[in-house]
């Protein structure tokens, strides 16, 4: 093995190392504490959980991810996963529904000039007579600006639902479960979220080589 191979081998162990060790360092010492406050609370973490959630959809601008795995690490697999899957729903189909019905000037004003020109992507790529291709773009995190886009295609509900609610499923399981794994006990959760996040990293490369083809023949 040449040299900087060997280093590179040695980075990514000892960046395991380092992820172990903060793991089990958390488990024991960080999240009992942090996990009794939060049952204290009753309903209004998960409410504010959803509200930090759907707020990062409706405006597309800010960060939406961390909210799955801090779900996931507060109040568990699958309250954690109740709770940003109907928020995501719920959320998403605000945008569709406003995007749909309203047109692009309240969108516009909403999510900003330059969220507007992504969402304008999407719109113009006529997805809603590819189910699967919707579904995974969906799985992406451009989840949101899709939502709008699809909106202002003027796609069915009956064909944007079911491509919703199945990319919810799909794209928010392993995100929640890592986010219970890493800050839990459960070795068999972790191991599972870990595999997932690499298949969904899979799939949602496939889907974006996929759009970026249909967008070239089409241009």
């Amino acid at each position: 093995m040449s040299v900087p191979s060997l280093r590179r081998v040695l980075l990514v162990l000892l960046v395991l190392a380092g992820f172990v060790g903060l793991t089990l360092l958390a488990q024991a010492h960080v999240m009992p504490p942090i996990r009794q406050a939060v049952g204290a609370m009753g309903v209004w973490a998960p409410l504010g959980i959803m509200l930090l959630r759907g707020v990062s959809i409706v405006l597309p601008a800010l960060p939406s991810t961390a909210y799955s795995l801090l779900a996931g690490a507060l109040l568990g697999f699958k309250a954690g996963f109740l709770t940003i899957a109907v928020t995501d729903v719920v959320a998403c189909s605000f945008a569709f529904g406003l995007a749909r019905h309203w047109g692009r000037g309240p969108v516009r004003r909403l999510v900003g000039e330059k969220a507007m020109s992504v969402v304008e992507r999407f719109s113009s790529s006529r997805l809603e007579s590819n189910f699967l291709l919707m579904t995974g773009l969906l799985m992406t995190g451009f989840f949101d600006f899709v939502s709008y886009g699809l909106g202002l295609a003027g796609t069915s509900p009956q064909r944007f639902f079911p491509a919703l609610v199945l990319s919810v499923v799909v794209s928010d399981l392993p995100i929640v479960a890592l986010g219970a794994g890493v800050f839990d006990s459960g070795k068999a959760t972790l191991v599972a979220a870990v595999v997932g996040v690499f298949l969904l990293a899979f799939i949602q490369r496939t889907v974006r080589r996929r759009f970026a083809t249909l967008k070239q023949t089409k241009d």
